[in-house]
């Protein structure tokens, strides 16, 4: 998708359709490392990484949206923490000019492929400046988490009906 111009008041021309990264920022972060330094010299256990994603949006009118990008990344070395990150990772885009089920994939796909690669960035420094081996979050697939999530609203509004 290409960004077309927008008119005086920041929102599309009528019939256009506009899908552009206008604001990129971070609403919270967080790193904690609770058992630091006494994970550094235990080298006997091998971590396991959690990782959630989410998603949550708010339109501003005039075509600008807000779309947060919330991940939360946990080491967990048997039952100690060895550290915990969370990030919301957010962007303002302007989307005009789709359907509404486009607008739909544009702020459920799109967008978060937008931001991922900046969040993934700022844990992977994070848990390095933590003193932590670096930590290499893998591409996501967020159209399949959509369609995923489209599917699973589906069934549950089927099973309510």
């Amino acid at each position: 998708m290409s960004e077309t111009p927008v008119n005086g008041s920041g929102a599309p021309a009528e019939g256009e359709r506009v899908f552009s990264l206008r604001k990129l920022y971070i609403k919270d972060f967080s790193f904690e490392a609770p058992n630091s330094p006494a994970f550094f010299f235990d080298s006997k256990q091998q971590p396991e990484m959690n990782l959630n994603i989410r998603t949550a949006h708010s339109d501003l009118g005039n075509g600008s949206t807000e779309v947060v990008l919330h991940m939360t990344a946990q080491s967990v070395a048997g039952d100690r923490t060895v550290f915990l990150i969370e990030i919301a990772q957010a962007g303002l885009f302007q989307i005009g000019g789709f359907s509404k089920e486009e607008t739909r994939a544009i702020i459920g796909v799109h967008c978060p492929n937008a931001l991922y690669p900046y969040a993934r960035e700022a844990i992977s420094s994070m848990v390095q400046r933590g003193g932590y081996p670096p930590l290499v979050l893998q591409p996501m697939d967020f159209a399949a988490l959509f369609a995923q999530a489209s599917q699973d609203t589906a069934a549950a509004q089927a099973s309510q009906a």
